[in-house]
């Protein structure tokens, strides 16, 4: 296993991210989910939502990519797993920021796990985030 210059307890990658109405869109033609209350208002109300939502899936992949930057070349991802506890609104004009905290939790002989914050207008959008990565031998 290869040695990490972090310590447990240090942030190992931070980054905002910015999902517009046209983010939505090209996710669900990527994804296939073209459920309405991700992108039309008229539905998203008509269902008891505030407005249009960001997919929970696009908000657990980005979520995840500032960890796979941090690892690079050092090792794999190898779980992943999240609650998803508040979705998180578009506005048609603004958009949404997701922020995203990865800080070092555990490092052991398999690895290392790295604890999410992610949050949406100053609320935490995703609970239990955890992402555990094994190390390659150098």
């Amino acid at each position: 296993m290869t040695a990490l210059s972090e310590s447990v307890g240090d942030v190992v990658a931070e980054r905002e991210y910015h999902l517009s109405r046209d983010t939505l869109v090209r996710y669900a033609g990527a994804s296939g989910d073209f459920n309405p209350i991700h992108y039309r208002d008229d539905v998203a109300l008509s269902v008891g939502l505030e407005g249009v939502l960001a997919h929970g899936m696009l908000t657990m992949g980005v979520a995840v990519q500032p960890v796979v930057d941090w690892l690079g070349t050092r090792g794999t991802v190898v779980d992943y797993s999240v609650r998803f506890t508040r979705p998180v609104l578009v506005d048609p004009v603004d958009g949404a920021t997701v922020t995203v905290v990865a800080k070092l939790a555990v490092v052991d002989e398999e690895g290392a796990r790295i604890d999410l914050t992610v949050s949406a207008a100053g609320a935490t959008v995703l609970g239990k985030a955890q992402v555990r990565v094994a190390l390659t031998a150098p």
